[in-house]
Parts: C-alpha cells; sequence; structure tokens
C-alpha cells in the first residue's frame, strides 16, 4: 500500500479524492500498489464529509509522516505552495500538481530538487486540465525536434470568443454569462488579459526546448480590446479571433514566444475550437502538426490528470522518470518587436480616401477591408509580412496625418 497525502480540498482536490476513491480497485490494478488517502490538508472543517478522520490543518504532521511518499499538490497560488512542495521533496516524497502558477514560476527550481533527491515532480494537470499533453511532448514526441507550438490554452476566453463570433455579443455581455456559468471568476483577470494562457506557454516552452521560460519574458495581450468590429473583419478577412499562446525556436538559438489575440485562417485545425475546449498544436520536424484537444479544466478532467500522475510516481519509485529543464536567461527570449508578422489594424479618419493614400503611401501597399455597417470613419486594413516594430513605427507616422489606431491584431500563421 502507498499512503498518499492531498494538499487541497477546493474542486480540484475534491476531484482527485473521488476519483481516487470511486475508482480505487481499477487503479490500484493499474498502479500494482493499492493507494491510500491518509491525510487531506485544508484550513476548513468538513464535519459529517467521508473523509472527515483524513482531514488536518497541519502540513508539518504530512511532512514529518515517513508513510507518505506522495503529496498531491492542488491548493494553487505560489504561496504557501512553493514552500510546501519545496519541503516535500527535500524530505524524501515525490510531488504531483496542477498548479501552473508554480510550475511556471518555479519548475526549474523543484525538478533540480527532483532531481538531486530522486523523486518525482510531475504535473500533466498544470496544462490543458484532462488533455494529456506533458506527457506526449516528453515522451511519444521526444523523436522529433520540437519546431513550434501554437494552441488555444484558456479555456473562459474561447468561450467568450466563441459567444462574441456566433452569437454577437459584447465583451462584456459574454464575461458576465460567463461568470454566471461558473467558466469565470468572479475576478476574471487572470483568464481575459491572458495571464493563465502565458503560464501554460511557459510550461510547454521550458519542457519542449529544455530551458526555463518565465512569465515575466512572455509579451501577453488578453482579449479585452476585442469588439464585435473586429470578429466582424475576421470573418470577412476569412478567419476568426482565437487568443493564441505561441512559441518557436529560432536559428539564432532563442524563442519567438508571445501570448495575444490573432486572427486564425477557417483553414487552420485551432478555428474549429469552440465554446470552453483547448487545443495544442505541436508541430514536429518528423511527426508534422498534432493536435491535442479537449477540456482544458474543470474538477473531474483535471482530478484524472492529476491521478494518472500518482499513478506514474508510483509505478516509478525507483526509477526516477526522466522529466527536467535548465534555468533560463534574460536573453533567452527575443523582444517581440522583431517578430515577423502581419498585422489587421482598425483605425478612424475624418477623411478615408486620404487616409488610405497615407497608408498605402507609408507601408507600400495594404489588403483593405470592409464590413457591411461600419462606424462613421472606420477604416480597416492587413499589412504585409514585416518585423512588429516597423509596423509600430509606420502607425506612429499616420496619427499625425489623422488616422487614429483603435485596435491591432495579429496574424496568425496556424
Amino acid at each position: 500500500m502507498v499512503e498518499i497525502a492531498v494538499m487541497g480540498y477546493g474542486v480540484v482536490g475534491s476531484g482527485v479524492v473521488e476519483v481516487l476513491t470511486n475508482h480505487a480497485e481499477n487503479i490500484a490494478k493499474r498502479a500494482k500498489e493499492q493507494i491510500d488517502i491518509k491525510y487531506i490538508l485544508d484550513l476548513r472543517e468538513f464535519p459529517g464529509s467521508p473523509f472527515e478522520s483524513k482531514f488536518t490543518n497541519s502540513f508539518d504532521k504530512i511532512l514529518n509522516d515517513p508513510e507518505v511518499k506522495i503529496v498531491v499538490e492542488v491548493m494553487g497560488g505560489l504561496n504557501p505552495a512553493f514552500d510546501y512542495v519545496k519541503r516535500c521533496l527535500e524530505a524524501g516524497k515525490s510531488v504531483v500538481t496542477s498548479n501552473k502558477e508554480l510550475v511556471a514560476a518555479k519548475g526549474a527550481q523543484l525538478l533540480k530538487i527532483a532531481q538531486k533527491n530522486n523523486l518525482n515532480f510531475l504535473f500533466e494537470a498544470s496544462v490543458g486540465g484532462g488533455i494529456p499533453i506533458i506527457r506526449p511532448i516528453s515522451q511519444c514526441l521526444a523523436a522529433n525536434d520540437v519546431v513550434e507550438i501554437a494552441g488555444i490554452l484558456n479555456g473562459t476566453t474561447n468561450f467568450i470568443l466563441t459567444k462574441m463570433i456566433r452569437e454577437q455579443m459584447t465583451f462584456d455581455d459574454t464575461l458576465a454569462l460567463a461568470q454566471k456559468l461558473g467558466y469565470a471568476e468572479r475576478n476574471p483577470a487572470a483568464d481575459v488579459e491572458g495571464h493563465d494562457a502565458c503560464r501554460k506557454i511557459c510550461i510547454l516552452s521550458s519542457l519542449a526546448y529544455g530551458r526555463h521560460v518565465y512569465p515575466d519574458q512572455v509579451h501577453t495581450e488578453g482579449i479585452t480590446k476585442i469588439t464585435l468590429a473586429d470578429v466582424e473583419y475576421a470573418a470577412v478577412w476569412g478567419g476568426v479571433v482565437k487568443l493564441i499562446g505561441q512559441v518557436k525556436m529560432m536559428e539564432n538559438g532563442k524563442l519567438q514566444i508571445i501570448v495575444c489575440p490573432m486572427f486564425i485562417p477557417r483553414e487552420s485545425q485551432l478555428a474549429n475550437v469552440d465554446d470552453v475546449f483547448n487545443g495544442i498544436m505541436v508541430r514536429g520536424d518528423s511527426t508534422g502538426d498534432v493536435v491535442f484537444y479537449g477540456k482544458g479544466a474543470g474538477k473531474l478532467p483535471t482530478a484524472s490528470a492529476v491521478v494518472a500522475d500518482v499513478i506514474d510516481c508510483v509505478k516509478h519509485f525507483k526509477a526516477r522518470k526522466y522529466l527536467y529543464w535548465e534555468d533560463g536567461s534574460k536573453d533567452y527570449v527575443e523582444d517581440y518587436l522583431l517578430n515577423e508578422v502581419a498585422m489587421f489594424v482598425r483605425a478612424e479618419s475624418d477623411d478615408e480616401d486620404l487616409a488610405f493614400k497615407n497608408i498605402n503611401q507609408i507601408f507600400g501597399g495594404v489588403t483593405r477591408l470592409s464590413r457591411k455597417k461600419p462606424a462613421n470613419g472606420e477604416i480597416a486594413f492587413v499589412t504585409d509580412v514585416m518585423r512588429e516594430k516597423e509596423i509600430v513605427a509606420k502607425l506612429a507616422e499616420l496619427e499625425p496625418l489623422g488616422v487614429n489606431v483603435k485596435n491591432m491584431i495579429r496574424i496568425g500563421d496556424l
């Protein structure tokens, strides 16, 4: 029998306990050991719960119990999760987590401690919820050089954009609906401002390329500036708007990585990933494009991924799984303004004809877009591919000429 502890009894934590309890027999067959939950750490009390005897508010009780071989961390956040996980690994206990913020910020450090102590630090559930992605990249695609990873990594923002596209709902109205349905938090900033997707693309990048990418190195934009006008122009252009996390290795050894809304062509495999679903495309030099699709969050899908890692830990007590990356560096990520990209631009001008004359002169030609009922003075166009800093500089030249830029959205080559 293997004794484990679960730290946190929120949505995911209660799901982990539920899965381990309801599927105990099948899990034991797959792990070749019976897995028993000895402790559940939570500050709250749960009188009348069938697990009432297992609850504790003392982390030290878990840390100092030599019978506990695996600790599941599903508390979220960095404090006290980082301290608890670090101390568990130093005390000889393997750790499984779903905490994307922890892995994105401290993954290299925790993996180094796990390696030093011949333990496992596993985090399949930190990206994509129940979608298998960490294991496939580290094992199934190990024979490939990963050329690029791009994906819809946040179900909340994808739900909002889907409603805007399909039902012409405004951003504010759709966000309110997402909160009502439980898809968005009361404070939705982590989702709608792109921070959640940023943490996930950092983890995937670190895993694929072997060096830690920190969230503050990634240029991150959310979807709060997206309007129904932008959605309509995307359709006219021939695609849809999606919040994309994207990374690729450049010839100079630096990473090109970004999180932002993009126009995605309809023929892209990611264009039809809708509602709360996630889609992650991994481009390998041998396999070509492989897409992982499914619900990226939720109690039981995420709990399923956590429990799969627990089973993996049990199977690898004496043969540590190789999951590791080195520390990163300040110069590892390329300045996003040096990226080559085409850009959709929505602007305003009192003189449309003069505006486009100036735009064409400064940009050397653009693709003009129009929709059925534009606002007064509204103009829209798509630039040719060039470095983003050049686009920004050219748009700055247009400002004194009466072209007032309202929004810019990158064109995704996906």
